[in-house]
């Protein structure tokens, strides 16, 4: 019985060996697979790599004379004297803004100083002597915002008749009045102050008219939506489209501008439904160093005629920066610039979670074609350099990187991937403009700044929901304008409004006139700057 028991024993043990040796070959082949795996994929990232950055020949990349490195900067070159210089694009790093002083932060605000009586005489007399204590000096000893709540004022102004003495008792008896200033609103009891008040809560804060309504109400005021609609209209068709109309000759002089577009909701269009979209265009001047103007348009349609529409009579071969709309192809006399944010934007929605770091993924290789793109442009800003130099510098920089990209473009098979699909398409429809801001170093590389500009009407939008009709629209375009001008130059939106409704441009005025009215001038940078700004 012992004997078959150490039997057994022994054959349980040699077949637990044997199993641990089974186990122990497939776990060396399964290591010795995934190492061969690994080196596969090592061998086809390096493949993706010198197909992607390097020279068609079978040198190494580190061995291609002035390529480009997206991983890196430009490497050596074998001969430096007369290739691209290379450069290192590292921006420095931004120091936090220190929190502002509570002196600094109300800087704007009027300040009148309180002194303190909270002493009793009893507490004025000295303790040691009993004499009474005199005032020796003062400090501020604490400081506070006090809000004082809008008063609305009723002013009647009274009319004065004057009659000539000699004349009273003759035939022909002589009178004048003094009617004043005519009313800023014939029939109306809008003052330029309530008007300007009105206009800065809408366009500048985004309140509807049906809110200004209640708020008015709390202040015994029965100021109807329909009334102040009214004003708002007739405003910016007395006094408002003058400085719009300015504005526009003005832009057309200019050489470098930006479009967008975006939806809004009319009403009341002739022969269109109430749910059809219409539209608000943005057109402002670009990156060139002067003034910028800021201009909005109202069109019932999205149709490419109203932007070639609103641009004729500019001189043919300026630079447009617009997204990939093909509206914008009516406007011919254009040298079209091509928006690398949305190029890039595209070929982010084509990245699958979790592979933003996979460098073999044809998008991740065309989003680090265009983070270099900005990369270099920061660096510039962060230089400041001029235009010239941007141009020089894109030049040697980035057209290495474009030509690099194109190369990519050719290559690039997106394979099931639909976003990537949709995202090249998007690239090759662009292709011919994909160069044209090198031609000039105030040419933009994104439309970002146009986009910004948008946005203004996006959250009004979404407050005032709809304009009831067509000069609703127009006007709410002419006063947003405005708003985003006085914006751009750092002005106090409530004073710079009630300023110009005090002035009441017209169209009999001279462009001499009128420019003393727009917001770079330094008459209005004096009376409505925003010191806070």
């Amino acid at each position: 019985m012992a004997a078959s028991s150490r039997d057994i024993q022994l054959s349980e043990l040699k077949d637990m060996i044997s199993d641990l040796n089974l186990t122990i070959k497939t776990l060396n082949h399964t290591i010795a697979r995934q190492q061969s795996e690994n080196d596969n994929l090592k061998a086809e990232l390096a493949w993706f790599r010198q197909k992607l950055f390097g020279s068609s020949s079978e040198r190494r990349m580190e061995d291609v004379a002035g390529q480009l490195n997206l991983f890196g900067t430009l490497l050596e070159e074998e001969n430096p004297v007369e290739l691209i210089e290379p450069e290192v694009v590292e921006l420095p790093k931004k120091p936090r803004k220190k929190k502002p002083t509570l002196d600094k932060q109300f800087e704007g605000i009027p300040t009148r100083q309180v002194i303190t009586d909270t002493l009793s005489d009893e507490d004025k007399i000295c303790p040691l002597c009993g004499s009474e204590m005199l005032a020796i000096g003062t400090e501020v000893i604490r400081s506070e915002i006090v809000y004082t709540p809008p008063k609305l004022e009723r002013i009647e102004y009274i009319a004065t008749t004057y009659a000539c003495p000699k004349c009273k008792d003759t035939e022909e008896p002589q009178f004048i009045k003094d009617n004043g200033t005519p009313a800023l609103i014939s029939g109306s009891y809008a003052s330029e102050s309530l008007l300007a008040y009105i206009l800065y809560r809408k366009y500048g804060l985004y309140i509807p008219l049906y809110r200004q309504e209640q708020d008015f109400l709390q202040q015994s005021a029965h100021i109807g939506r329909a009334s102040m609609a009214h004003w708002i209209i007739s405003a910016s068709l007395n006094y408002i489209q003058p400085m719009y109309d300015y504005f526009h000759r003005e832009l057309l002089k200019r050489r470098f501008l930006m479009m967008d577009e975006t939806p809004i909701q009319v009403l009341k269009e002739e022969g269109r439904k109430a749910q059809s979209k219409s539209y608000f265009w943005l057109v402002r001047t670009g990156e060139d160093g002067l003034n910028p103007i800021i201009l909005y348009n109202y069109t019932p349609t999205r149709a490419g005629e109203n932007a070639k529409q609103f641009l004729k009579g500019i001189e043919p071969g300026f630079y447009l920066m617009a997204d990939g709309y093909q509206g914008y192809n009516k406007v011919k006399e254009t040298k079209r610039c091509c928006c690398f944010a949305h190029i890039r934007r595209y070929l982010l929605e084509a990245i699958t979670k979790k592979k933003e770091k996979d460098y073999s993924n044809p998008a991740v290789q065309g989003v680090l074609y265009c983070n270099k793109l900005f990369d270099y442009e920061r660096s510039y800003k962060e230089k400041g350099l001029s235009f010239k130099q941007i141009h020089n510098r894109r030049l040697k920089d980035q057209k290495p990187v474009i030509e690099g990209f194109l190369t990519w473009l050719k290559q690039v098979n997106p394979g099931s991937n639909g976003k990537l699909k949709k995202a090249i398409t998007y690239i090759k429809n662009r292709e011919e403009f994909l160069m044209t801001y090198l031609e000039d170093g105030r040419c933009s590389l994104s439309n970002n700044l146009s986009e910004n500009s948008i946005r203004p009407v996006t959250v009004g939008r979404k407050n005032w929901l709809f304009s009831d009709t067509p000069d609703g629209a127009t006007a709410n375009a002419r006063y947003l304008t405005i708003v985003e001008m006085a914006k751009a130059y750092h002005l106090n939106l409530y004073e710079y409004l009630k300023y110009l409704l005090e002035q009441r441009p017209s169209k009999a005025m001279s462009d001499d006139e009128l420019s003393k009215l727009a917001p770079w001038s330094e008459t209005i940078q004096k009376i409505c700057s925003n010191k806070t700004a």
